[in-house]
């Protein structure tokens, strides 16, 4: 378990502070993560890696000369914001463009191209590289579907060097792919892993039972065996890694860096002994291992487990694997860095936003946009426990802290908006940018990309009517399903999304009041919310545990129906009091 925390939704942003004052040599706070506090040569590729906290020394300990440049860093378990990483990427920009890195994961994929798109858009070339190393979680013909563990770390390790040496963007990235292609890993858990203020694990394993192929989120594993002896294990790991060899090499005579890397709570000298045979097993079958790690290099927390990386070398790779490098958890060689001067240093706080002009009519309505996001706030706190813990089912079980985190800077983005004078259109803007900032994750990146389009077409011009909100509903499904590639059926929330658009469509068309529309469309998201337990995950960290989900109900589709239903009640109470104003008049 863990057991120091204060506030376990302000764990994330400690630890970043607390990491920072202890590495102030390596690193320096950035707004959405760390960039490196010390000198990078001018024109050159700058590397910016990230994904969720929770996984040190992933990824702000691998910062530093010759390796990263920045490491966008999320709350725990959940991928950084889209302006984390855009921030990071900014602070840590050469001048010759930004390799984004990040494992293969459903929200990581979302922010980070959100970010590229928005450093491509201000004239800063922006590539990225997905790391899909985990061999357990997609089969070899659908490997653009496995997750990144372990295997992060080749991969960042020689497109840094590529960088640091002076390569083109073009072959900074085709270095990065090499090394992805020729780089598998396989791991294994007893125990599961417990979030701060958690009161249970994850996932458990049966006592004397070990999970086979789980993920660095705990996800659960693919399958059960007894404990092995440290030998067997070994030869579980070894073989399993051998029947994938990367396309046109052979296994006598290749030159592999092996990782065996612990994932939180296994002690290095149990790794010293399980590695003692993959040793034994390497030279076996011909291979020689070349500067081999052991060690917590990609953790899951106190999960008690570990993996085993394979990296199948070339001449270059070799060379830039051994390239020098000095990051806080990584290094090798003699490195000379220079340090920033203060101003350089200086932590740049998020500049205050400009409220644009509204009416009073569209200022009037934001205050119940305001009153629709306490009311949201409520009802998911009222809810977190259970929302993660449906969400642990299948997947990490970090819904209910992201819609926490996500929810509570919205409503706080929306008050200051509101006694700035905003009208509802820019509270809704504000409040979504908030919500995907904070909440990270792709629950945080749908979030905001739905009150965005609500936004938009509420504007602050007018008072919202029911056929404009209908319409800003009618585009976030549409912009959210564009965007995410899911559909109804996929076992998401847009299962809730689309038929609770459609109804509110329906009967504004039909005639109806947003107070009758959206309570109509509210029952239907509340029964279509439920209707996912007979559903099989087709998306996201649960679907490789699609079967162990069914029978219990989607998270992000259970939050959407409560908020929906929460907005109704408002919607009630302002009519109510509407009514009773022109009763007593």
């Amino acid at each position: 378990m863990t057991r120091l925390f204060n506030e376990p939704a302000a764990f994330a942003d400690e630890m970043i502070e607390g990491f920072v004052a202890s590495h102030s040599r390596w690193v320096r706070r950035v707004n959405g993560g760390v960039a490196r506090s010390t000198r990078s040569t001018p024109d050159t590729v700058a590397l910016v890696i990230g994904g969720g906290s929770g996984h040190y020394p992933a990824f702000a300990g691998l910062v530093g000369q010759g390796l990263a440049h920045g490491a966008a860093m999320g709350n725990l378990f959940a991928s950084p914001s889209a302006q984390q990483v855009y921030n990071v990427a900014k602070a840590a920009d050469n001048g010759a463009g930004v390799l984004l890195g990040y494992g293969n994961y459903a929200g990581d994929v979302l922010h980070f191209t959100q970010a590229q798109d928005k450093l491509r858009a201000d004239g800063i070339d922006c590539r990225s590289i997905a790391v899909t190393d985990d061999i357990s979680s997609a089969p070899l013909g659908e490997k653009h579907k496995r997750r990144g563990i372990a295997g992060d770390l080749t991969v960042f390790k020689v497109a840094a060097a590529a960088a640091e040496a002076g390569y083109s963007m073009d072959a900074v990235v085709e270095i990065a792919r090499r090394a992805n292609d020729r780089t598998r890993s396989f791991g294994v858990a007893f125990t599961g892993c417990t979030l701060p203020g958690a009161p249970e694990p994850l996932f458990s394993v049966p006592e004397g039972r070990m999970a086979v192929g789980m993920g660095i989120h705990g996800e659960p594993g693919i399958g059960e065996t007894d404990i092995p002896t440290a030998d067997e294990l070994a030869e579980l790991l070894v073989k399993d890694l051998l029947t994938e060899v990367p396309d046109g090499l052979s296994v006598e005579g290749a030159r592999v860096v092996p990782i065996l890397n612990g994932l939180g709570s296994v002690k290095y000298e149990e790794l010293f002994v399980v590695y003692r045979r993959v040793a034994q097993l390497l030279a076996e079958a011909g291979i020689e291992a070349v500067d081999p790690q052991v060690g917590e290099l990609v953790t899951s927390f106190d999960m008690a487990g570990t993996s085993l990386t394979l990296f199948w070398l070339d001449a270059e790779l070799e060379e830039l694997w051994l390239a020098p490098a000095d990051a806080p958890a990584f290094r090798r060689g003699a490195v000379t860095a220079q340090a920033l001067d203060a101003e350089e240093l200086a932590f740049d706080a998020e500049p205050l936003a400009v409220i644009p002009e509204a009416t009073d009519e569209s200022r009037s309505a934001a205050k119940s946009v305001l009153a629709a996001l306490d009311a949201a706030k409520a009802v998911i706190d009222a809810n977190v426990a259970e929302l993660g813990r449906i969400d642990a089912i299948a997947g990490d079980g970090d819904h209910g802290i992201g819609m926490e985190r996500g929810i509570h800077a919205a409503a706080a983005a929306a008050a200051d908006a509101v006694v700035r004078g905003a009208g509802a259109g820019t509270v809704l803007n504000l409040a979504a940018d908030a919500w995907a900032d904070k909440a990270g994750g792709t629950s945080g990146a749908l979030w905001g990309m739905a009150l965005r389009a609500v936004g938009a077409a509420v504007g602050d011009n007018d008072a919202p009517n029911a056929a404009a909100v209908a319409a800003g509903v009618a585009e976030a499904k549409r912009s959210i399903m564009d965007f995410g590639k899911a559909k109804v059926g996929d076992k998401t929330l847009v299962d809730v999304l689309a038929p609770f658009s459609d109804a509110l469509t329906t009967a504004v068309n039909d005639g109806g009041s947003l107070r009758d529309a959206w309570g109509a469309a509210a029952t239907i998201a509340e029964q279509s919310a439920e209707a996912t337990a007979n559903l099989l995950p087709l998306m996201g960290r649960a679907r490789p545990h699609a079967e162990k989900s069914l029978g219990t109900p989607d998270a992000g589709a259970i939050s959407m129906a409560l908020i929906v239903r929460a907005i109704h009640n408002t919607l009630i109470g302002e009519t109510a009091a509407n009514n009773t104003v022109k009763e007593n008049a």
